[in-house]
């Protein structure tokens, strides 16, 4: 395929994949956050709660979706490439 054809086919699936990622990210975060914190995860501007606190849940609110995106991002190359023999990045 050219690689015109092969960024115009694999666009919407790398959307599909960013937006299924990103949901399946928050529902980890959350659940992780459970386990390390309590309740729900503080927001930067709610000032009743530590500063520590908010970091962590900074910190472990990127890492898991940094995480999450890169695992959907690479099995939807892999899955692109396995139907099309493309690689996605031409």
């Amino acid at each position: 395929m050219s690689s015109l054809v092969t960024k115009l086919t694999y666009r919407p699936l790398s959307l599909a994949c960013s937006i299924l990622g990103g949901m399946l990210a928050g529902v980890v975060f959350t659940q992780a956050w459970r386990l390390v914190g309590r309740g729900e995860a503080p927001k930067p501007t709610e000032l009743d709660h530590d500063t520590r606190e908010v970091l962590l849940a900074a910190a472990l609110h990127g890492a898991v979706f940094g995480l999450v995106r890169a695992a959907v991002d690479r099995a939807g190359a892999k899955g692109y490439r396995r139907v099309t023999g493309d690689d996605p990045n031409l």
